[in-house]
């Protein structure tokens, strides 16, 4: 079928249909192919899946490690797409550093199963380091010709990348999953008699019931539709509910969603394992319609609570973003802070509930130079003390920006507020000393310096790498910096550039001679 569409597309057009740079099909072949096989399957009665495949943070990758090295990242990515799909799915390199695959006549579940094997090969392969973020749109269901179907795929791309990279989204077709207002409830269970019975006692009360005779089944649906609660059996074949509701509980985009146990077993036991799971309530068999009812209506109201502090949550992430889009030289700093200071916690044994504000702080530890002025946020050249003064407000903006969160951000406004202080009480904004800083902040204190650093800034160019590390050296012998956590930086930090110069080569960084730090 390839071989077909490549010989017609060269006899048309005259030019070659693959991608110099990747071996792929280009994407101009790409879309005359997508173009094609949508008349065949509509004509056949067949399904088409879309995926895009985007490289998180490429731009900084290619300006961390030269533009060889980014050239030989596309090149093995591609190698890795090529390898995880089947020989009839057509792949190219639709932009520059973003893939598209074309799966025909593809079941959900395996389409999936693909993109995951796809994620999971590339951080593999660059051992950590480069991750990739997946949208997916689909025909018929989402669109039925090839412009609204890769703009469609293009919005779930985009949610991916907003729902912290490294992840697959399938394009929402809002009309369907807002239910008109209705809340939507899902039922899992292998019975389809307790399934009727269930939804027989949910329909009066105006709920949009979905129903999953099985794990897999139930953790695709919520992939799709925005499930305001979970109806969840136990004891099902290939996945129970325990380690359904693990898996929803662990996953940032479901954590939120009730999920409620429905069971015929009644011991403790049984219990404590669904709490483990992360169960959120439990109702055992027979059912008790009443029950059944004032439970759904109370969870169902807490979810949607949670869903407009979520709401608030994305809103200052994008303000996160609009904040370093004003600045072209910090381009990508919030995303290289926060996944190193992550790092960096875990090499440091903090706790998850620390790494989670760690990765929050890292996103939104500037986000209070939205109110610092153009003049001083982007000024060529060292700023005076009265601009300095002004530059440094913006960590307690910031913290008082997104206090609305506390219950939500938790450590992670510590992480905002703190994040300038300095051991010896010479920092920003309260002159905090030793212990009275939070680890969190200490953390994310080194980092930042070593981000600021070790790339360019519109008053001074990078430092080499060496160099940077001396200063942090330095700062920690002066009683600035906690050692251990600088020691421990620089280890992680040289350990994942020896990584990365195993598969890609390393231009040489400009040194710097000035004295500049994070402002």
């Amino acid at each position: 079928m390839q071989q077909t569409l490549t010989t017609e597309y060269t006899l048309k057009t005259g030019n070659s249909y693959i991608d110099s740079l990747t071996g792929l099909l280009n994407c101009g072949f790409f879309q005359t192919s997508m173009d094609h096989e949508l008349q065949r399957c509509k004509q056949e009665g067949l399904k088409l899946t879309l995926a895009l495949v985007d490289v998180d943070g490429f731009s900084n990758f290619n300006r961390e490690n030269g533009s060889l090295a980014g050239d030989c990242l596309l090149k093995e990515i591609a190698e890795v797409i090529e390898k995880h799909v089947r020989q009839v799915d057509l792949v190219s390199r639709y932009s520059g550093d973003v893939y598209a695959l074309l799966m025909i006549d593809t079941e959900q579940p395996k389409v999936f199963s693909i993109t995951h094997l796809i994620k999971q090969a590339v951080e593999n392969n660059t051992r950590g380091q480069v991750t990739v973020s997946i949208g997916i749109a689909s025909f018929p269901i989402d669109a039925v010709d090839s412009l609204p179907l890769l703009n469609k795929a293009f919005k779930a791309l985009k949610k991916a990348k907003l729902k912290g990279k490294n992840k697959t989204y399938l394009f929402e077709n809002k009309t369907e999953i807002e239910h008109h207002g209705q809340p939507a409830i899902l039922i899992v269970d292998d019975d389809p008699r307790k399934i009727k019975l269930i939804e027989a006692m949910l329909l009066p009360q105006q709920y949009s019931v979905y129903k999953a005779e099985n794990g897999e089944i139930a953790l695709s649906i919520v992939k799709k539709i925005d499930i305001d609660l979970i109806l969840l059996d136990i004891m099902m074949p290939v996945i129970n509910g325990y380690e359904v509701c693990r898996r929803l509980k662990h996953n940032r985009e479901t954590r939120l969603i009730p999920v409620v146990m429905i069971t015929t077993l009644d011991d403790s036991k049984s219990k404590v394992l669904g709490i483990e799971a992360g169960a959120d309530d439990f109702i055992s068999m027979p059912l008790n319609k009443s029950e059944l009812i004032a439970r759904t209506q109370s969870l169902i109201q807490l979810k949607r609570s949670n869903d407009s502090l979520a709401d608030v949550e994305n809103i200052l992430f994008s303000l996160a973003n609009t904040v370093e889009a004003r600045d072209g030289y910090t381009l990508g700093h919030v995303e290289r802070v926060s996944d190193l200071a992550v790092k960096l916690g875990g090499r440091i044994d903090l706790s998850p509930k620390s790494l989670e504000a760690l990765r929050f702080g890292g996103i939104l530890h500037d986000i209070g130079k939205i109110v610092i002025p153009d003049n001083i946020l982007i000024k060529q050249g060292k700023l005076r003390g009265d601009e300095f003064l002004v530059m440094q407000t913006h960590a307690e903006r910031g913290w008082e920006i997104c206090l609305p969160l506390k219950k939500n951000l938790g450590e992670a406004l510590e992480v905002i507020r703190y994040h300038h202080e300095k051991l010896d009480g010479s920092g920003y904004p309260r002159g905090l000393k030793g212990d009275e800083i939070p680890i969190v902040a200490q953390v994310m204190t080194v980092v930042d310096i070593y981000d600021a650093l070790s790339t360019d800034r519109p008053y001074r160019k990078a430092l080499a790498m060496q160099h940077a590390f001396s200063i942090l050296r330095d700062m920690a012998a002066n009683g600035k910096l906690n050692p251990a956590i600088v020691e421990e930086m620089i280890v992680l930090v040289t350990r994942d550039k020896n990584i990365l110069c195993t598969s890609f080569p390393e231009l040489p960084q400009q040194r710097f001679s000035g004295t500049f730090l994070s402002r």
